[in-house]
């Protein structure tokens, strides 16, 4: 079955409130959708959306990759060479993961309709999902009443946003954790924000507040890995990597260095599911758990990587809640308070 051809739209979707992060605020995003039409008429569709910050992928870079060497390498050529294609998707040009991802996702649509399957199926398993929520970095007070809100709304877990202002991030735990349960989980992601010392320092502190946090999420710059490593080794709760993973080789070192505890996944860093797939698959050989995140991104991309996340078992944790940013309902994932419901119709779901 022929891929005759592939078109690219970008759309401008707001977010219900801002969401900000110790490196950026945002309050919109920049939906680049990808349209795979193979001869039958079947549609493949895939979307990225651009991180400068993280990915430095832009939306002109984005769609420049994808209408042109991406689009060579795709059309013209039959579907059902799919591990080909996914292959020269990633070969065909340097670096731009995202766009990479989009057409990534895009393969595994199509081919998924052509089967007549739901991608979890296809990947192969399909077990429960529960998101944690993100609370954005504010001031004590403000992150204090998003989350008393969240756990309102029936989420367990929380992943709070730190970093911004190192000084004040013990106050804003404290807040936070005064104002909800003691079983609620917290989660902790700096961003890059903290120095090595100060990060063993503060955690440390937080250690003994006893705080019930479960991981902390990039506390130190992502190129600074013996700062992660001094961390990883001074302190009692696991660190995770997220800025510092993008490929399957830093994969490789990441683990074999002990340089980490845990790995953060998603597709916009590594390409894709097929690169997502090897990194876990990686992680697992050698004890490493991972979880899948996501950028501030559309639901398309966010489903496509709850599919994935379903299907592989070294994949335990789910950072999935940026659909519940947008300002549009997401078509491919239902979400009932915490637990996302996963499309059974053919590829990833949707229209």
């Amino acid at each position: 079955m022929i891929i005759r051809d592939l078109q690219v739209n970008r759309r401008k979707v707001s977010l219900r409130v801002p969401f900000k992060t110790a490196l950026r605020t945002a309050t919109e995003i920049e939906n680049i959708e990808v349209s795979l039409t193979l001869e039958n008429g079947m549609i493949g569709k895939g979307a990225a959306a651009p991180t400068f910050i993280i990915t430095g992928d832009s939306s002109e870079g984005i769609e420049a990759a994808l209408i042109g060497p991406i689009k060579n390498e795709l059309v013209g050529s039959d579907i059902t060479h799919f591990q080909t294609l996914l292959q020269r998707i990633q070969t065909c040009c340097v670096g731009n993961t995202s766009a990479k991802a989009a057409a990534d996702i895009a393969v595994h649509d199509a081919y998924c309709k052509l089967l007549n399957i739901p991608l979890y199926a296809f990947l192969g398993d399909k077990k429960n999902l529960k998101t944690c929520m993100t609370v954005g970095v504010d001031t004590p007070e403000k992150m204090a009443s998003d989350a008393s809100k969240s756990v309102d709304d029936g989420f367990q877990t929380l992943k709070v946003k730190v970093g911004a202002n190192p000084e004040l991030d013990i106050a804003r735990i404290e807040a936070i954790r005064d104002g909800i349960p003691k079983t609620i989980k917290l989660r902790l992601d700096a961003n890059q924000g903290w120095r090595p010392k100060q990060a063993v320092q503060l955690i440390n502190e937080m250690e003994r507040k006893k705080f019930n946090i479960e991981f902390i999420e990039q506390p130190v710059a992502s190129y600074d890995l013996e700062g992660l490593k001094f961390v990883t080794e001074r302190v009692g709760l696991p660190i995770m990597a997220d800025e510092s993973l993008f490929s399957t080789k830093d994969t490789l070192k990441l683990v074999a260095g002990r340089y980490i505890d845990l790995l953060n996944i998603k597709l916009m860093k590594c390409g894709g599911i097929s690169q997502a797939w090897n990194i876990a698959s990686i992680a697992e050989a050698n004890g490493v758990a991972c979880m899948i995140g996501s950028m501030m991104e559309p639901a398309l991309s966010v489903g496509a990587a709850a599919h994935f996340a379903a299907s592989h078992p070294n994949v335990k944790y789910f950072d999935l809640d940026a659909p519940l940013w947008l300002s549009e309902k997401p078509d491919v994932l239902i979400y009932h308070g915490e637990e996302i419901q996963l499309s059974d119709l053919p590829g990833i779901g949707g229209v």
